[in-house]
């Protein structure tokens, strides 16, 4: 088995994973209300997915 001949310093080990962060989700405008949503998801202010009621959404 592969034993690593020296240690991987901190600075290698952090240059390597500048690459790990978080992205901010991509949000589209829902065509029926215009609340902001994710793509391919349902609508979480009307409850439509491609133009067909899919969840019922109470007003509050």
């Amino acid at each position: 088995m592969a034993v690593p001949k020296k240690r991987t310093s901190k600075q290698r080990k952090r240059k390597r994973r500048t690459h790990y962060k978080a992205e901010t989700p991509t949000l589209n405008t829902c065509p029926r209300c215009g609340d902001p949503k994710q793509p391919h998801r349902v609508c979480p202010g009307c409850g439509y997915y491609r133009g067909e009621a899919v969840v019922e959404v109470d007003d509050i």
